[in-house]
């Protein structure tokens, strides 16, 4: 979590960067939409969740005390699969024209716009070999529960957008930060995990057997994440497919939605993915009453914690917004709809990191198949919703959208874990979330009538100043709230940070 705050700060960063030099018009829109056929492609052949079926196999070789032959079993999975993702992405380089053509159809009335999203496709399609390499070798690293390597990971890849942007931005233009992506790929998801990998002993083999056992289970864990997106993989589809058709749209929402990852990334993600073996291995020991219970403990820990931080978020909106991206090509009123579209995501902050420890709880089962079916049933329901709240709401409609679908999402899988008897949702300490929701809202409106106290203006000096002032105002009511309401979120923070310190 520390490194997912590191980061989110380098990914506040690199947008500022970007929004700077570039600004939020055609030539981001084509960068930004460089990204998805690389995506769509990985997602189709590898589910998306390389890592997370990878510790699972690997949890049952550690458990008999036979790595080595996990390792070996890992090598063919990677030589054979790498060779098809590799075939998948020649076709997508010589295919790139037609899906930028059909997918983003708004660029046709550009043709400089869509060959450079055609370019820059190509430039980032190898990227998904290296990120299926790092997942292998992630994999072992995290079955091991070492997890300094995957904190490395996303900081290095920004860190190679930034360089990109920085050292290459005059001479290659908008370029630049693809190459910079290649980079940063090159050594955040493929090098450091190869690293970590043989450090504890790892070795790669030439072996390809199509019949070995183990691909046989990877290929059932992951066929029905390869079959069936959820809306956590479709929802930046779905909404470039509509946004594609306002001008600096897809850039516009994108410059909203990174500014709302960058707290996301550090309790959501960061979280289920440490949470993983511990679930896996609960699980393998058919605990099921301790396996309840750590998930039911963690969902709630991160409610309470997303809670705090949405208030934080729309509370500061407006001069977050202001000081992460205005500035050179981006100008005021681009800061004002990007604060609305950062209020809309934030409000969905709960659901997205929620759904990401109980998707992890049926990765630690060995069932992907029954939040596939959910995923999918939802993502279905859920486009004609994106149809109609675009039409009448524009960009902000698909973030309303977008909304109440991960909702819907995180409902559903906590509902079915709670069916099949293996997570009780009666048993949350909803008590604990409500002191969280009560604090949230007590805090946020102390730092909002503060905004009064504080001098006007719209400079980046009274943003700053409000920001600042603002927040000790909001944490020390939300410390206030928890200390008289007798939460147990500050303790149970301490009882981490002792250890971890």
């Amino acid at each position: 979590m520390g490194s997912a705050l590191l980061s989110g700060v380098l990914g506040l960063l690199r947008n500022k960067l970007i929004a700077q030099i570039f600004g939020a018009g055609p030539a981001v829109d084509a960068y930004n939409a460089a990204f998805e056929l690389p995506d769509v492609i990985y997602y189709l052949l590898i589910g998306g969740v390389a890592s997370t079926t990878f510790v699972k196999l690997l949890s049952s070789y550690e458990t008999a005390g036979t790595l080595e032959e996990g390792d070996r079993a890992l090598s063919n999975i990677l030589n054979i699969v790498g060779v098809v993702l590799l075939l998948a992405i020649l076709a997508g380089e010589l295919l790139a024209p037609l899906y930028v053509r059909y997918k983003f159809h708004n660029f046709d009335g550009s043709a400089q716009t869509a060959a450079l999203c055609v370019r820059m496709t190509r430039i980032l399609l190898p990227n998904q070999l290296l990120l299926l390499a790092g997942g292998v070798f992630g994999a072992r690293l995290l079955s091991r529960k070492i997890f300094v390597y995957q904190a490395l990971q996303p900081l290095l890849y920004n860190g190679g957008i930034i360089a990109g942007a920085l050292l290459l931005g005059r001479w290659l233009g908008i370029y630049a930060l693809a190459a910079g992506a290649a980079a940063g790929a090159l050594l955040g998801f493929f090098f450091i995990n190869l690293l970590g990998a043989r450090r504890i002993g790892m070795r790669w083999s030439p072996s390809f057997n199509v019949r070995h056992p183990t691909l046989r289970e990877w290929v059932r864990l992951s066929l029905p994440l390869i079959l069936g997106q959820s809306i956590v993989t479709l929802d930046p589809i779905i909404r470039s497919y509509f946004a594609a058709n306002i001008h600096g749209g897809i850039s516009l929402m994108k410059y909203a939605r990174d500014l709302f990852a960058a707290p996301m990334g550090i309790v959501g993600p960061a979280a289920g993915l440490a949470s993983l073996p511990f679930f896996a291995s609960l699980w393998a020991e058919q605990d099921i009453a301790r396996f309840s219970a750590a998930v039911n403990r963690s969902v709630s820990r991160l409610l309470a914690v997303s809670l705090l931080l949405t208030s934080w978020m729309v509370t500061f909106a407006g001069p977050a917004t202001d000081l992460a991206l205005s500035g050179g090509r981006f100008r005021g009123h681009d800061a004002t709809e990007a604060a609305e579209l950062f209020v809309l995501f934030s409000l969905s902050l709960v659901f997205w990191t929620s759904q990401n420890l109980y998707a992890r709880a049926f990765y630690a089962a060995g069932d992907t198949l029954t939040p596939m079916l959910s995923g999918t049933a939802v993502t279905v329901v859920s486009l004609p919703v994106y149809a109609l709240l675009f039409r009448g709401y524009g960009i902000a409609g698909l973030v309303v959208a977008s909304d109440l679908a991960i909702a819907a999402h995180m409902g559903a899988l906590a509902v079915l874990l709670h069916r099949k008897r293996m997570v009780s949702v009666a048993e949350l300490p909803w008590v604990e979330v409500g002191k969280a929701l009560l604090a949230a809202v007590v805090s946020g409106l102390v730092a909002t009538v503060s905004r009064r106290l504080l001098p006007a203006g719209a400079s980046h000096g009274s943003s700053l100043l409000w920001l600042l002032a603002g927040s000790v105002l909001w944490l020390a009511a939300v410390a206030a709230m928890l200390i008289v309401t007798a939460s147990a979120l500050p303790a149970a923070v301490l009882r981490r940070w002792r250890p971890a310190r």
